[in-house]
Parts: C-alpha cells; sequence; structure tokens
C-alpha cells in the first residue's frame, strides 16, 4: 500500500521550487486579472490566492494528500504578497500580455510540479500526467471565470497542450532513469517555449471541422 503521509519535502528541491514558482506567478496572473478590471486589492489579493491553489487543491483532493495551503501557511503569504506587489507597482510594468506570460511560466513549472507530487503519493505514471496538467490549468480557468472573461480553454491557441507536454515529458524522463531535477528542468522549459510559441506566433491545434 502507498504511503499516504509521505510529505512533500521529500521531493528534489528543485521540485520544490518549481512549486514556489507557479505560487508566486500564478498569484501575480490572478492580480492581474484583478487589475484589467481595475479591481480593489481585497479582490486582488483574493484572485491572486485562488488562481495560485486552485490546481493544487483540485489535485490534492483527488491524490488523497493533504491540500498544501492548508497544512502551510505561507502559500497564501507568497499569494498575497505578489497581489500587494501588483498593486502597488505601475501600471505601465503590467500592460501588453503580461499576464499571458506569467501565466505560461506558471503553467509549466505546476505541471510539472503536480506530475512529481502525483508520482510521490505512487499515482501511475498517465493518471500523474493528468494531475500534472490539473494543476496547470485549473487555477487559470477559476481566474478567467472569476474575471468573467472567456477561459483560456476556449481560445484557439495551445494551452492545455503545453502542460500536457511539460508534465508527460517530465514523467518519461523519469521512467527513462533522468534525475529528478533534471527531468523538472527540461520538461518545464519545453512547456514554457511551446505556450510561449502559442502567446507570440498564435500557434493553434487544428480545430474540429465537422
Amino acid at each position: 500500500m502507498r504511503n499516504m503521509s509521505l510529505p512533500i519535502f521529500e521531493l528534489a528541491h528543485a521540485i520544490v521550487w518549481l512549486d514556489v514558482l507557479g505560487i508566486a506567478v500564478f498569484a501575480a496572473s490572478g492580480a492581474l486579472a484583478a487589475a484589467r478590471r481595475k479591481l480593489n486589492l481585497v479582490t486582488f489579493c483574493f484572485f491572486a490566492a485562488v488562481t495560485s491553489t486552485g490546481g493544487g487543491t483540485v489535485r490534492d483532493l483527488l491524490i488523497g494528500a493533504p491540500v498544501f495551503w492548508m497544512r502551510d501557511s505561507r502559500v497564501i503569504a507568497v499569494s498575497l504578497s505578489v497581489a500587494l506587489l501588483v498593486w502597488v507597482t505601475p501600471a505601465r510594468f503590467w500592460r501588453g500580455k503580461a499576464l499571458d506570460w506569467f501565466d505560461a511560466i506558471g503553467l509549466a513549472a505546476y505541471a510539472v510540479y503536480g506530475a512529481a507530487k502525483a508520482q510521490s503519493f505512487g499515482i501511475p505514471a498517465l493518471p500523474a500526467t493528468v494531475m500534472g496538467v490539473v494543476t496547470g490549468c485549473v487555477g487559470g480557468v477559476i481566474r478567467d471565470v472569476l474575471a468573467g472573461e472567456p477561459s483560456i480553454l476556449l481560445r484557439p491557441e495551445i494551452y492545455v497542450t503545453a502542460a500536457a507536454l511539460a508534465a508527460a515529458l517530465f514523467v518519461g524522463l523519469r521512467a527513462l532513469g533522468a534525475p529528478e531535477s533534471l527531468a523538472a528542468g527540461v520538461a518545464a522549459t519545453a512547456g514554457f517555449v511551446l505556450r510561449a510559441l502559442a502567446i507570440a506566433k498564435g500557434l493553434a491545434l487544428p480545430a474540429y471541422r465537422g
């Protein structure tokens, strides 16, 4: 029987830093969504916290792990700090596609981290890959719904595919015996590059023509 009490800090140090990175940049993307709506500071904080914890919460519930932010107050502290940073920073710093780029970084980092955490709880390769996609995508979906914007899932450019690439590449490299830190770095970079191409070039998969 798998050990359901396996602590997350047993993952490689580089993997844990992907979690920190994912929390911070998804919090920034949530705060930026609030900024686009010219909302108040409390709403900035709410958007940041929900965006940064949404995917990980769903993942932990599905794999039977303790919900991460309920056991570590630093998660919410980071989210609120990032929201405050966005609030006090001049708006010109966040114009253009800043939200998309923060989201791309969070997507890649969190997809890898989600897959790694799922595997650390004994989840097989394919479901672990799915957990990586859930971790990377759900927070952004919740953010878009709260902001009243079209969900990123409904836009034509590549999004979920980038998360799937990052998660699957990590799981595949680990199955081939690659060190955890190396697999994480290669997989997160690949996922980010694919999403970056989608943002910069409008790269998209063919749509259904039936």
